[in-house]
């Protein structure tokens, strides 16, 4: 693991390998472990990194309300940070999918290309989990950290429960007890969603900008993602139609954990072409 002051803020993020720079964005409440299979397929021909956005996993918080457009900023800002200055292939999943879009439209110079994986985004649908915390006087009482609810968090990742290992529950719940992240995750909730699920406004906007951008993009999906359901890569197919699209089988909202290699080649294929 390496570490990077980003306007002053402590930022830990993982890089590996030489190539062209891959840059992967993690969901909300998630960190970037989520991508280590990907490093492990990826960095004998990329230079991949890894980063946790600010306020997640060992990453400090931003002082300020958080929102998609301050989280996009916090982005550019690690890129300089650690030197990468030339178009980055960038990939992001949930929450990250959603912010990789926002700095592919504020800096098109900087992205060379789009993975959205199972992207925040494309619908107001969303568990009921996530639209409960934009309820005032609901977030402490669910963002209460208990290794119960860590557990409860990764079953509702994976279709294949062999991925919620005591290692990654254990993980999780150590995650979840740092003092700041019930304030990250309510302000996220609010600024993105409501109890009716996420606001049409931001996502009109940004993917009307993606579209007319037409950077060279790939959206992905599970078929059984239990976070943002898979009707939503049909509206990818409307909405972004210069866009690649695959659904994976028997998959849920982590598909670059349970399909790391077939993900991987499908990565490899939209970078190479």
């Amino acid at each position: 693991m390496s570490e990077v002051r980003v306007d002053g803020l402590r930022t830990r993020y993982r890089v590996d390998g030489t190539g062209d720079p891959v840059v992967l964005l993690h969901g909300i409440a998630r960190t970037h472990a989520d991508w280590s299979a990907q490093h492990e397929l990826l960095s004998d021909r990329f230079r991949v990194y890894s980063v946790d956005l600010a306020g997640f996993g060992g990453s400090d918080p931003l002082p300020g309300r958080y929102s998609l457009q301050a989280l996009a900023d916090f982005v550019e800002r690690f890129l300089d940070a650690v030197g990468l200055t030339e178009p980055v292939h960038l990939v992001g999943n949930s929450l990250g999918g959603a912010v990789a879009m926002r700095v592919s439209v504020q800096s098109p110079e900087r992205v060379r290309t789009l993975a959205l994986v199972n992207s925040a985004g494309f619908g107001k649908e969303v568990t009921i989990a996530l639209r409960l915390l934009a309820v005032r006087g609901l977030a402490a009482l669910l963002l209460r950290p208990s290794r119960a609810g860590a557990r409860q968090v990764e079953r509702s990742l994976y279709v294949d429960r062999a991925y919620v290992t005591d290692e990654r529950v254990e993980y999780g719940y150590r995650i979840a007890t740092r003092p700041h992240g019930a304030r990250v995750m309510t302000d996220l909730a609010r600024n993105l969603g409501s109890l009716r699920g996420v606001r049409q406004a931001w996502r009109d906007e940004l993917l009307t900008a993606v579209a007319t951008a037409k950077v060279p993009t790939l959206v992905v999906w599970g078929d059984r993602d239990l976070i943002l359901p898979a009707a939503h890569l049909e509206a990818a197919r409307t909405l972004l139609p210069h866009a690649r699209v695959h659904l994976f089988r028997d998959t849920g909202h982590m598909p670059q954990v349970e399909r790391a290699e077939e993900l991987s080649e499908l990565l490899v294929d939209l970078w190479r072409s």
